[in-house]
């Protein structure tokens, strides 16, 4: 069957449409996204302004007719952080399930945690061990680890790259002061994840996924050779915190022009690397490898999972 996948995220609208049947991995189809940074349409108090609302109904209007055009069967809509929590969110979603014509499950942090941990732990295999996964996305990072399928531990921190440089990196680019008091905020946010993360075993495997991840390791990590034809990056925490002091001094219109670093992940790529490059340090993680498969795959995933029941 050909399955899409909606995803109304922190920073893009962006739809996965794939080949799936069941006991089978599923074959990529077609990939599009609108880029809406959706955090600069919230007012002080987390309301989405009217444009932002526009903005979201338009993306989701281009996503819904290319999934008819490509011919998905069935479309499954997730929502995730920026909406979750946005004060108008359930209007919102309403207006939007009418614009898509499916419903949009309103996803917990928890259930992104393990559902992106689903989709690693399917690429890496079992022969990874005990993995530890950390996705960065717009407006949370996501942490879980675990040797099955099911995380034994997962967690969701308000630490997105969306949302960390509207609260904090107000310049562009940045000042010392707005980093330094970047840095500390999450440093706070991470330690009583640590303290927890202690206490379970060491994995045996680190991952990262989602573009913030993948723009860095273009930028600061090298690629490595493996079967098959997708590109497979790793990543040194001493490399990445090289290129975390010199992104922040640069404009972000000049940060376009380095590798890895795409017009919509321009602006948040310093919080991103940041909150990478803590996240690391505090957790021991001295080289992480990139998944291809993330959050979306992980949906699909465990769709097949209920048709092969």
């Amino acid at each position: 069957m050909r399955l899409g996948v909606l995803d109304i995220g922190s920073n893009t609208v962006h739809l996965l449409v794939v080949d799936a049947r069941p006991d089978a991995r599923p074959t990529p189809a077609a990939d599009e996204r609108s880029t809406v940074r959706l955090m600069r349409y919230l007012d002080d108090d987390g309301t989405i302004t009217p444009e932002g609302v526009a903005a979201l109904s338009a993306a989701v209007a281009r996503a819904t007719a290319a999934a008819e055009r490509l011919g998905a069967e069935e479309m499954l809509g997730i929502v995730t952080s920026a909406l979750r929590e946005a004060g108008n969110g359930p209007e919102v979603l309403t207006g939007l399930e009418g614009v898509a014509g499916v419903p949009l499950q309103v996803l917990t942090g928890r259930q992104e945690a393990e559902l992106t941990f689903l989709a690693a732990r399917r690429w890496h295999g079992w022969a990874a061990g005990r993995l530890l996964v950390l996705d960065i996305g717009g407006g949370s990072l996501e942490i879980a680890t675990g040797i099955d399928e099911l995380p034994d531990y997962a967690v969701s921190l308000p630490l997105g790259a969306g949302r960390l440089t509207r609260e904090f990196l107000r310049s562009d680019p940045p000042t010392a002061e707005q980093v330094r008091a970047l840095k500390a905020h999450v440093e706070e946010t991470l330690a009583p994840v640590v303290a927890e993360l202690a206490a379970l075993p060491a994995a045996h495997h680190v991952v990262g996924t989602s573009k913030t991840f993948r723009s860095l390791a273009r930028l600061a990590g090298q690629r490595v050779a493996v079967v098959g034809p997708e590109e497979r990056r790793r990543m040194q925490l001493a490399d990445l915190a090289d290129w975390t002091p010199r992104l922040a001094k640069i404009p972000a219109e000049q940060r376009m022009e380095l590798p890895g670093i795409t017009p919509e992940r321009t602006y948040q790529i310093v919080a991103g690397a940041m909150v990478a490059q803590r996240a690391m340090k505090r957790l021991g993680v001295d080289e992480i490898e990139i998944c291809p498969w993330a959050l979306r795959e992980g949906v699909i995933l465990r769709r097949l999972d209920a048709l092969s029941a």
